[in-house]
C-alpha cells in the first residue's frame, strides 16, 4: 500500500463523482426552465440508484476475474473487498472510484432524453442498463475481458463510458421520440451560466477522471493531467473559428460544447500520447462533431442535448485517434499509426464498433421491456405544464403570483 497513491485516488474519487452534480448543471442549464429540475434530478438521482447497485453486483461483475464476457458474483454485496490492498491502494477505494464511473455514464444518457421522458421510466432503465450493459462493457475492457485480450486501449473510459452512453442515448431518443414541439417553437437554454458553471465543474472533475485512471500518483497521471488540461483547448480554438467562420461570433454554448467535446476524446488516449499529440487531438476531434451537431439538427432525430455528437461522435473519434497517437515511448504499452503500429487502429475500430452495436441492442430491449412496466413517454399535458412539476410537484423558479410553470 502506497500513501500518496492513496491520497491521490481518494482526491480522484471525489472529483469523478462531483462530475454528476457538474453534469447536472451542464443539461439543466440548456433545457428550458419548467423543466430544470427534472432535468437535473436525472443526474443525481443516478448517485443513488446506480451507485447503490454498483455496490451489490455491479462491481464483482465488472471487475472480478470471470471469463471473457463478464465476472463472477465473487464480490457481491461487497464480499471480500475491504481494506487490503488492490494493487497499491485500498480494495474498498477501488471500488468507489470505479463507481462514480458507472454513476455518470448512466446520467450522460439524460440528455438525448430530456424534457419527455417519465421519471420512473427513466430510473428503472439507466438502473437496469448500468447492469446488463454498462458492467460488460467495463468487464470486456478493464476487468480482463476480450477486448483487454484484443490490445484494445481505452485509458479512462472513451469506449466504456462516451461511446456506450452515446449508444443507449440515441436508441432512447428514437424509441421515444421527439418533444411535443420539437421544431415548433424555440427550445432555447433558459441559464446559459447554469452550462459554463457545469463545464468548469466537468473539466475540474475530468483531472480526477482521466489521470486518476493510472491508479497511482506517478508519471502516467502527471501525462494524462497534462493531456487533459490541452486536448480541450486545441478544441475550443477550432470550434471558436469554426463558429467565427460560420457566424461571425462565438456562442458560449459552443465553447462549452466544444470543452466537453475535447475532454471526451482526449478520454481513452490521456495516458497513452504525449502533450503535443493531445493537443493535435482535440483540434481533429472539433470537427466531426462540430458538423455532426449541425447535420443533427436538420433532422427529426430529438437528440436533446446533443449526446450523440458530444459523446458518440467525440468517444468514437478519440478511439480512433488513440490508434494513431499512441506513443510507446510515452506510455510503455503500445504504438499507434503515426509511431509504426497501424494494427492498433483497427484495433480502437474493432472495439469501438463493438461497444456501439452492443450497447445499442441491448439498450432497445430494456426500452421496450421498462415501457410494459412504466410508459416511457410523458404525455402531452405534462410536456405542456413541464416535468418539474409533472414529475416531481416542484418548480426551479417561483415568481409573485404564481409557479413559473404557468407561464413557461
Amino acid at each position: 500500500m502506497n500513501a500518496a497513491d492513496t491520497s491521490w485516488m481518494l482526491i480522484s474519487t471525489a472529483l469523478v463523482l462531483l462530475m454528476t452534480p457538474a453534469l447536472a448543471f451542464f443539461y439543466g442549464g440548456l433545457v428550458r426552465s419548467k423543466n430544470a429540475l427534472n432535468t437535473m434530478m436525472m443526474s443525481f438521482i443516478s448517485l443513488g440508484f446506480v451507485g447503490v447497485l454498483w455496490a451489490v453486483i455491479g462491481y464483482s461483475l465488472a471487475f472480478t476475474e470471470g471469463n471473457n464476457f463478464i465476472g463472477t458474483a465473487a464480490n457481491a454485496f461487497l464480499r471480500g473487498v475491504g481494506l487490503e490492498a488492490k494493487g497499491t491502494i485500498p480494495h474498498l477505494l477501488f471500488m468507489s472510484y470505479q463507481g462514480t464511473f458507472c454513476i455518470i455514464t448512466a446520467a450522460l444518457i439524460s440528455g438525448s432524453i430530456v424534457e419527455r421522458m417519465r421519471f420512473p421510466a427513466y430510473v428503472a432503465f439507466i438502473t437496469l442498463w448500468s447492469l446488463v450493459v454498462y458492467v460488460p462493457v467495463a468487464h470486456w475492457v478493464w476487468g480482463g475481458g476480450f477486448l483487454a485480450d484484443m490490445g484494445a486501449l481505452d485509458f479512462a473510459g472513451g469506449t466504456v463510458v462516451h461511446v456506450n452512453a452515446a449508444a443507449a442515448a440515441l436508441v432512447a431518443a428514437i424509441v421515444i421520440g421527439p418533444r411535443r414541439d420539437y421544431k415548433k417553437v424555440a427550445l432555447a437554454p433558459h441559464n446559459v451560466p447554469f452550462t459554463l458553471l457545469g463545464t468548469g465543474l466537468l473539466w475540474f472533475g475530468w483531472f480526477g477522471f482521466n489521470a486518476g485512471s493510472a491508479l497511482a500518483a506517478n508519471n502516467i497521471a502527471a501525462l494524462a493531467f497534462t493531456t487533459t488540461m490541452l486536448a480541450p483547448a486545441g478544441t475550443l480554438v477550432v470550434w471558436a473559428l469554426l463558429d467565427m467562420i460560420r457566424l461571425q461570433k462565438t456562442t458560449a454554448v459552443g465553447a462549452a460544447t466544444a470543452i466537453v467535446v475535447g475532454l471526451v476524446a482526449i478520454t481513452p488516449a490521456a495516458g497513452f500520447v504525449g502533450p503535443m499529440s493531445a493537443i493535435a487531438l482535440g483540434a481533429l476531434a472539433a470537427f466531426p462533431s462540430y458538423f455532426g451537431l449541425l447535420w443533427r439538427a436538420k433532422t427529426n432525430l430529438d437528440d436533446s442535448l446533443d449526446v450523440v455528437a458530444a459523446h458518440g461522435v467525440g468517444g468514437t473519434f478519440g478511439a480512433l485517434l488513440t490508434g494513431v497517437f499512441a506513443q510507446k515511448a510515452m506510455n510503455g504499452v503500445a504504438d499507434g499509426l503515426l509511431f509504426g503500429n497501424p494494427g492498433q487502429l483497427v484495433t480502437q475500430a474493432v472495439a469501438v464498433a463493438v461497444a456501439w452495436v452492443f450497447s445499442a441492442v441491448m439498450s432497445f430491449v430494456l426500452l421496450k421491456l421498462v415501457n410494459l412496466v412504466f410508459p416511457l413517454r410523458a404525455e402531452d399535458e405534462d410536456q405542456s405544464v413541464g416535468l418539474d412539476v409533472a414529475m416531481h410537484g416542484e418548480d426551479a423558479y417561483v415568481h409573485a403570483g404564481g409557479s413559473e410553470a404557468t407561464f413557461a
